[in-house]
Parts: structure tokens; C-alpha cells; sequence
């Protein structure tokens, strides 16, 4: 079979199956687009830390002001690809890809999230200190930010978050899958996590969408906070865990249900498997009866 034949047979299951994205404003966001932001997004936070790049007082204002714009300039453009996706499929008119609105509104999208940089940078501080104090191996902040998967997760999570709940779709998901695979740590844009969150080796850890963590949560690898069921019918409900303050999660935990509640204060321990509601303050492990304090 010659070139010629084998181009048109793959252009041919193009039209059959779709899989096709082209270049342009009313097509879907671009992968490699959306990580670009990610690493902007991670030297705006913690500068210094990600790129090769030297950071000082004689140029922090200048990277800072560069990194702002290129991160609005290329998120615009994504978010306004998201919008219009979602436009033209409500209402299957390709004139919607044409319209302005979606470019002003996936702009001020962009703006916002600048401006939200300083209360995200105040919450990964609070992160970054959780696990600092949290692990003994941890010899100061500096090498929690340069090194450690979960704080990684957790940054990108917090951003997605933010895009996730003004309405965007497609790259918060894009964003935290990216990061999944790098740190084996899967936390849907969905979550609703609080402050101080630890997350200590992280590797296998899952976080579904409608899952509630509370203030000063401490999780360990291989924790599952999933859904009891993952039918389409349950895709608008409450199908993950809430975990109350002060909550320990030990190693391969398995806690399932939009209605399971850890209570304040409990520890969960490892391999344990849990699909009802657990009292504040108790000790829940898979050899004993859970123990209250």
C-alpha cells in the first residue's frame, strides 16, 4: 500500500471517528498549551524554584510582570476554546465559535485567577508548612517546594480548583491529569479541600470530585476517596466522602460514599476499607472495633 493510500485511509477515519483537533479558536484546548500555563503557574507561585532561571531583587519585578502576561495571553486563548466547545454543543451553531463573548469572558476568567495568585500563594504556604511539620525527613521549606509530589499536587489542584469553580471545563482536568502522571496523585478540580493539607509520599492517592476534606487533613499513599458507585445516573450527585478537621488517613485506606462522614478528629488506619460514617475522634482500624478517645 503506498503513502498516498494510507493518508487517505487515515484522513477517511478522521470524518468516521473524529479524534481530530485543528488549530483554531473554536476547536478544543491544546494539551501542550494548557501545561505551559501549569509551569508558569508553578514559578509564579514559588519562583525560583522550577526553571533554571535566576530570581533576584534586580529582576523579580520584571520575570514576575513577563510571567503575568504570558500566562493571561495563553490561558485566554485556552479557556476561550473551552467556552466556545461548550457553546457549540449546546446548541450545535458553529456562528457561536465566532462571537466575542467568549473571548471577553475567558480573559477575565484568566485576569481573575492572577488575582487570585496572592490567596492561592497563602494557602500553599499553609500546605507547605503542614507538611514540613508533619514529616520527620522534611529539613525545611525549601525542600518541601523544590522536591516533594505532593505539594506539586496540591499546588496544581488548588489552581485547577479555582478555574473549576468560575465555570471552566476541560482544562482544570487537563491540568490536574498532567499532574497526576507526574506525581502518581489524582485529585479531581471537583474536591473541596481545605487549609493545611499534608499529603505524605502521595504515590496511588485518589480524590473524586464531590469529596470534602476539611482543615488539617493528613492523607498517606495509596488513599482511595471514592464513589460507592459510578453509574452516569449519579454524575450530578454527592458521590464521594466527606472528611471532617483534623483527620488522619493512613497508607491504602479505602473510604467510599457521598454520605460517609469522618467524623473530626478520627484516624483511619492502612488497608482499612470504609463505607459508613465514622464518629469524631475515633480510631478506626481493620483488626479492632473502632475506639473512641
Amino acid at each position: 500500500m503506498g503513502i498516498d493510500e494510507q493518508v487517505e485511509r487515515i484522513l477517511a477515519s478522521y470524518e468516521a471517528y473524529g479524534g481530530i483537533n485543528c488549530a483554531g479558536a473554536d476547536n478544543f484546548p491544546n494539551r501542550e498549551n494548557v501545561v505551559a500555563v501549569v509551569h508558569d503557574l508553578q514559578s509564579l507561585i514559588n519562583p525560583g524554584y522550577k526553571t533554571a532561571e535566576t530570581v533576584d531583587e534586580s529582576n523579580l519585578r520584571y520575570v514576575t510582570g513577563q510571567r503575568i502576561n504570558r500566562i493571561i495571553a495563553m490561558l485566554t486563548k485556552e479557556i476561550q476554546k473551552a467556552l466556545v466547545y461548550e457553546v457549540s454543543k449546546k446548541d450545535g451553531s458553529g456562528d457561536a465559535a465566532k462571537t466575542s463573548h467568549c473571548f471577553g469572558l475567558a480573559e477575565k476568567t484568566a485576569i481573575a485567577l492572577i488575582d487570585e495568585i496572592p490567596e492561592l500563594r497563602r494557602l500553599i504556604h499553609l500546605d507547605t508548612q503542614a507538611i514540613f511539620a508533619g514529616d520527620p525527613a522534611a529539613r525545611n521549606d525549601e525542600e518541601v517546594i523544590v522536591s516533594y509530589p505532593g505539594l506539586d499536587a496540591i499546588t496544581v489542584y488548588r489552581v485547577a480548583h479555582f478555574l473549576h469553580t468560575n465555570g471552566v471545563t476541560v482544562i482544570p482536568r487537563i491540568m490536574t491529569e498532567y499532574i497526576h502522571g507526574r506525581t502518581g496523585i489524582d485529585i479531581h478540580p471537583g474536591a473541596t479541600i481545605g487549609e493545611r493539607f499534608f499529603i505524605d509520599h502521595g504515590t496511588g492517592i485518589v480524590i473524586g470530585e464531590t469529596t470534602i476534606i476539611g482543615n488539617n487533613v493528613k492523607v498517606y499513599q495509596g488513599v482511595t476517596l471514592g464513589a460507592l458507585s459510578v453509574t452516569k445516573a449519579l454524575m450530578n450527585k454527592k458521590r464521594h466522602p466527606t472528611i471532617e478537621d483534623d483527620v488522619t488517613i493512613y497508607a491504602n485506606a479505602t473510604i467510599l460514599g457521598g454520605e460517609t462522614v469522618i467524623g473530626r478528629g478520627s484516624t483511619i488506619g492502612g488497608n482499612t476499607w470504609v463505607t459508613a460514617s465514622v464518629p469524631p475522634n475515633t480510631h478506626y482500624y481493620n483488626q479492632h472495633t473502632p475506639t473512641h478517645e
